[in-house]
């Protein structure tokens, strides 16, 4: 009884916090998407561009000259010789990452447009707000990397020099 009794005094001698109304933020920074989810979403779309790369790294540079890093590139040969398939490779390699980073990028980056004071009717205020999730961030660089191996690749085999 003599712990209810404390218990009920301290709660009735409790103030109550003062909120200014002017202080708090005008508006909640809403993500399109929920980070957790488009990480693993971005996950899952680099992995056949991230194993792809593996493959040619360790076959190429490393030379192990495996049966299933073979297979890898016989995989990809043949989808080049359908015609009905010839668009897929591209699409697995560089079109998935490209979206991997839209939704990453949706997931972290929040845009608000307000008035620039209370004076200024017509001006306005574009405010851009990152949040730093390192999942989300790490999966951008990646795809942005996995991205430009292949853009670099296509250049530079499709150069051609003249005598």
């Amino acid at each position: 009884m003599k712990d209810n009794d404390e218990f009920l005094k301290k709660m009735e001698n409790l103030q109550v916090p003062d909120i200014n109304p002017g202080e708090h933020p005008k508006m909640v920074k809403m993500a399109i998407m929920n980070t957790e989810r488009s990480a693993a979403l971005g996950v899952w779309l680099i992995v056949a561009p991230c194993y792809f790369l593996f493959c040619v790294c360790m076959y190429y540079f490393f030379h192990l000259r495996l049966s299933w890093f073979e297979s890898m590139f016989n995989l990809m040969a043949s989808l080049d010789k359908n015609p009905w398939l010839r668009l897929l490779s591209p699409v697995l390699l560089v079109i998935l990452p490209m979206v991997c980073i839209v939704i990453n990028a949706l997931a972290i980056v929040h845009v608000g447009v307000q008035k620039a004071g209370p004076d200024q009717d017509r001006a306005r205020e574009l405010g851009i707000t990152i949040k730093i999730k390192p999942w989300n961030i790490l999966l951008i660089l990646l795809s942005l990397a996995i991205v430009f191996t292949f853009l670099a690749y296509i250049v530079t085999e499709n150069i051609v020099i003249k005598n």
